[in-house]
């Protein structure tokens, strides 16, 4: 039931600003490449892939997801040029680094390839690649908004917890958690890598040598539950400090049920993959796409309102 509501959701949403792409028997056929900047290892994206499949399913499209392995941004830029040199219907691509990533992303929009940024980078950005109209969430003001919450729980010193430090975006967000905390930011920061464990001991030994850290703030899944670990293993659940994760998953949602991580800011991925489709089929079929972007997010996930999302944790929210 929860599935039906949640996907009755979007699709009202879409048809809200333009008619749904439902005629199949007239259309269909269209090739879509989403590219994201994620590593193999991210299970956060698992959300968004079960969104592109089910609105491919529903409006008859293919959508090809692709990524680098390791999350090598290089990388990355290389699988943008491929996917130009396909020439599909459309190309939704996240802006993980302007950078690195702004001259392949404006090379598809030359050759004339729709394109939608999604998830990282800015609706500032997405506009100067020429891009269609960019879906994710404003992360300096996700962190902003975070911190201030926790700054109401009497929080003033806290560790943010990166483990994809070379993505400009998750910066970002430490940011804006400090200006909610009405901090200055400077060494709060962990480049905390991928591999859990060293994740776990990076975070037990920050927490030993900063005893006066009252917040905590991991950016998804993988630093996440690694965290929740070391927090455990501390002994500092509870009202010791104030625990905020960026996403959702089984184990974060188990987290927030058992008092140790206090609230989830969610981006809502679930409508950074579906929409995208939606919209770019519509534009194929008929021409007409939203003039605005979409802020998927924040929202935020407590114990108070858990029971409503927990069942969908990392397939649709």
């Amino acid at each position: 039931m929860m599935k039906s509501l949640l996907c009755a959701t979007a699709l009202g949403l879409a048809a809200s600003t333009l008619p749904f792409a439902a005629s199949a028997q007239d259309n269909g056929g269209e090739q879509f490449v989403l590219i994201s900047h994620a590593p193999d290892s991210d299970s956060w994206w698992n959300t968004i892939r079960n969104a592109i499949k089910l609105a491919a399913d529903e409006l008859d499209v293919t959508v090809d997801y692709r990524n680098p392995p390791t999350g090598d941004l290089a990388d990355m830029a290389r699988i943008v040029e491929q996917a130009t040199a396909s020439n599909p219907d459309g190309i939704i691509v996240t802006i993980a680094d302007f950078d690195v990533l702004s001259g392949p992303i404006r090379a598809a929009v030359d050759q004339g390839i729709p394109v939608i940024t999604i998830n990282s980078g800015t609706a500032e950005q997405s506009k100067e690649l020429g891009a269609l109209m960019h879906v994710g969430q404003p992360e300096f003001e996700a962190g902003r908004l975070a911190g201030e919450r926790a700054k109401k729980e009497g929080a003033s010193h806290f560790v943010c917890v990166n483990h994809y430090i070379t993505n400009p975006a998750s910066v970002e967000r430490c940011r804006g958690f400090a200006e909610g905390l009405g901090v200055e930011f400077g060494n709060q920061m962990i480049d905390a890598g991928q591999d859990p464990g060293q994740i776990q001991n990076t975070v037990s030994a920050y927490l030993s040598a900063n005893p006066d850290t009252d917040a905590i703030l991991t950016l998804g899944p993988t630093s996440a539950h690694p965290t929740i670990r070391a927090v455990q293993e501390q002994g500092l659940g509870g009202d010791q400090t104030v625990f905020a994760t960026f996403d959702l998953s089984g184990e974060i949602a188990q987290a927030i049920r058992d008092d140790i991580v206090d609230f989830a800011i969610d981006q809502q991925p679930f409508l950074q993959g579906y929409l995208p489709v939606v919209f770019l089929t519509n534009y194929d079929r008929y021409g007409v796409i939203p003039s605005n972007d979409v802020n998927s997010g924040p929202g935020f996930i407590t114990k108070d309102n858990l029971d409503q999302v927990e069942a969908l944790a990392g397939q649709y929210r």
